[in-house]
């Protein structure tokens, strides 16, 4: 074990008895034998045993690089990660201490504490990741898309690809009384906060939220409902659903399968934006302060290590073991390597589609946090009008940005990350325009924010 090593050297003395008809004496030999330093500080851990869950998602490698790269052991932790069925599970079994932390939705620890499902004190010290979502719809929807979306001078569809190519075919399966039915994988998932912003920004309604109708389709023109992401591809290969917002491999594995065609990536619809967050409870990280220090330690460790190009396609292969996503290689890669692939053989450059470690992509940002419950307020989740300091107040309880600085700062000491690396910030990101409506937000001006909208609840200041 990596841990038990922390001496730079040790000596073996070794006898070396030399028989000779003669009898001369025995000759005594040294030999120096040179061990690995390590410059990890490790502190007093209150739980080295621990156990994580997950959902087989490609944004889940931080956790399974930290645990076959050694760096949760190089901490003193002994993790174990197992794969969970679906997100509603991951979230109670947070809550009731059946797993210590998980890979998680942003949008989960978020609504715990507004007020929207369980609630609970939950707590993000570490973003897992920017991007990495997509939209895919099946084959039918695609042909009769495409003639709405414009072509480059080769005739390759122009992307990004607004949902305004998609509103004449909604219109057509109304016309038909058909409901035009898409899937994503949790109400207060990232997935569907994109499909709602792509579909409401092309003045396509996605349905809202009531504190009586928590299905979220009130007037809705689109029917969203929630599948879990590995079900995706079989459910809409069934004729379930006619699309769907997942993370990866799923949109991949549609194309590989033949059986729908990725139109958009959330990369396009919010440039750089958070996905995946690591959670623990409150009662877990005031009874665990070091245990909760080590951990994000090694999980920043593991997104630097997997933002280095060359680790990629070693990631890919531990990724594809049964016990993590367990997807194909060739699945994992199309996307995991500097790619993406939309229709069939149309696979395009996409270097930043999956963000671990660059563009400060595992600090909890305030502003992230923010978005989300701008969003849960928009599409009615949070039923009330809330002044602007209830959102930077809610999002401060439940970010924890302070537990990043401390696991960074060590990293600093132990020369594994530049100090450079670490935000210059107060916990917000500068304004950002973008979005692919243009539209500008700014988390310090939540209710302008929503304002700004389309389709969606409008709070006046």
């Amino acid at each position: 074990m990596k841990s038990l090593f922390k001496k730079s050297t040790y000596i073996l003395p070794a006898a070396m008895l030399l028989f000779a008809c003669g009898g001369k004496e025995t000759k005594k030999t040294t030999t120096t034998v040179e061990a690995k330093t390590s410059t990890t500080k490790t502190l007093e851990i209150e739980k080295p045993q621990l156990t994580f869950g997950f959902i087989k998602l490609t944004d889940m490698a931080p956790l399974a690089i930290a645990k076959e790269k050694g760096f949760f052991e190089d901490e003193g932790l002994f993790v174990s990660v197992e794969a969970q069925s679906n997100w509603k599970n991951v979230l109670d079994r947070v809550i009731d201490g059946q797993l210590d932390g998980s890979h998680m939705l942003a949008g989960q620890p978020i609504a715990a504490g507004a007020g929207f499902g369980r609630q609970a004190k939950l707590v993000t010290p570490f973003s897992m990741d920017l991007n990495g979502n997509g939209i895919t719809v099946s084959n039918d929807v695609w042909s009769k898309m495409k003639p709405n979306v414009p072509t480059d001078k080769d005739g390759k569809p122009v992307h990004p690809i607004k949902a305004d190519a998609l509103k004449p075919v909604i219109t057509e399966y109304k016309n038909s009384g058909k409901a035009f039915k898409m899937g994503m994988v949790f109400p207060v998932s990232t997935h569907n906060y994109e499909i709602r912003y792509w579909l409401a920004a092309a003045g396509i309604h996605p349905g809202m939220y009531t504190k009586e109708n928590v299905q979220g389709q009130i007037d809705a023109e689109v029917l969203l409902s929630v599948t879990p992401p590995p079900q995706m591809p079989a459910t809409l290969e069934a004729g379930t659903i006619f699309g769907y917002c997942v993370g990866e491999p799923w949109n991949q594995q549609a194309v590989f399968k033949g059986i729908g065609v990725p139109v958009v990536t959330n990369y396009d619809i919010w440039k750089n934006n958070p996905e995946k967050v690591f959670v623990m409870t409150e009662k877990f990280i005031e009874d665990n302060p070091n245990t909760a220090v080590a951990v994000t330690k090694a999980l920043i460790k593991a997104g630097k290590w997997l933002d280095k190009p060359e680790n990629r396609k070693e990631a890919v292969q531990i990724l594809s073991m049964s016990q993590y996503v367990g997807a194909p290689v060739e699945v994992l890669a199309n996307s995991m390597t500097g790619t993406f692939e939309f229709e069939k053989g149309d696979k395009r450059q996409m270097e930043d589609f999956n963000v671990f470690y660059k563009y400060n992509a595992t600090y909890p940002f305030y502003s992230d946090g923010i978005w989300f419950l701008t969003q849960m307020r928009r599409w009615g989740q949070i039923p009330d009008a809330k002044p602007a300091a209830w959102y930077a107040n809610t999002i401060k309880d439940i970010y924890r940005p302070d537990i990043w600085k401390k696991a960074a700062a060590l990293l600093v000491e132990e020369g594994n990350i530049p100090a450079t690396d670490i935000p210059a910030t107060d916990g917000y990101k500068p304004a950002t325009a973008d979005f692919i409506d243009g539209t500008t937000y700014d988390a310090k001006d939540p209710l302008g924010y929503i304002n700004s909208f389309k389709i969606g609840n409008k709070d006046k200041k």
